[in-house]
């Protein structure tokens, strides 16, 4: 890159860094785009660099893909339910496993000692009741989020990296969507921005061409992409958790591309941003 370039690039990034500043921002970091090594390497490092920008970074991470390699391990089929993991008292025992355990310090590992790793079991920090409203087994519904930990971890300019593992009142673990889980660790933190990085560009009216990407949703047209079976499966508790994160006091939501290196700092410090932005137009 010659000078003169470089110099554009942090002349276009410095009002994006004094308004991050401070701030608190949490990452939801999707299974499927935690993949590839040298991206989640690359990821990381993005995440480090936000806190030495002053970035108040929250991580929030899923594991779905080494979750389907264990079942697989063990001969248990995975199934899902609107988008949700039916999970069972076997299913729930390797969740705790893979996504507090591996998943959780692998991430940990890679963020040169800045990173904490914790689980929503950590400090009450994730309180939840069985959902109810489908037959889902040991997948919770979240009731409180205790932000004591993540705020002094913060404090300190640590990351926080939370593993979606919640408990009830009696101690009993339960799976919690992880970007439901983030929408309201975010509302309960009064974030600025909650990012959702997954393994498509955004949403898609046409979920195999990446040139139908939507670039902006508004909350109102929500409901109506749900009609038209563009808002579907595993982008329900998605979309849903980051349309109740705005109503509840979140500034901005967008999903982007995990899997495009830097995305991440394209999004927060460029004029061109990356994915799909959700707002509500009041």
């Amino acid at each position: 890159m010659k000078n003169e370039q470089m110099a554009l690039l942090f002349s276009e990034a410095t009002p994006y860094i004094q308004k991050y500043h401070g701030k608190t921002l949490v990452i939801k970091y999707g299974g499927n785009a935690m993949v590839n090594d040298t991206l989640k390497l690359a990821v990381m490092n993005d995440l480090v660099t936000l806190t030495l920008l002053g970035v108040r970074v929250v991580l929030v991470h899923g594991g779905g893909p080494a979750i389907n390699e264990m079942l697989a391990r063990v001969g248990k089929q995975s199934r899902f339910v609107g988008g949700l993991r039916y999970t069972d008292k076997e299913t729930m025992d390797i969740v705790q496993q893979v996504l507090a355990g591996q998943v959780n310090k692998d991430l940990v590992a890679l963020l040169k000692g800045r990173g904490v790793g914790l689980c929503g079991m950590d400090g009450h920090m994730i309180t939840c009741r069985r959902k109810t409203d489908a037959d889902l087994g040991f997948v919770g519904e979240i009731e409180k989020v205790n932000t004591a930990l993540i705020d002094h971890l913060l404090d300190d300019s640590f990351i926080p990296v939370i593993a979606t593992v919640g408990m009830d009142r009696d101690g009993v673990p339960f799976n919690i969507n992880a970007d439901t889980a983030a929408a309201e660790i975010a509302v309960a933190l009064h974030a600025e921005k909650l990012v959702s990085m997954t393994d498509i560009a955004g949403l898609l009216y046409d979920k195999n061409d990446e040139t139908t990407l939507i670039p902006e949703v508004e909350l109102g047209d929500i409901e109506r992409y749900k009609r038209e079976g563009v808002i579907a499966g595993g982008m329900l508790p998605k979309i849903e958790g980051m349309a109740d994160a705005i109503r509840k006091g979140v500034r901005e939501a967008v999903i982007i591309d995990g899997r495009v290196p830097h995305s991440i700092l394209l999004e927060m410090f460029s004029d061109r941003g990356a994915g799909t932005m959700f707002y509500r137009q009041d």
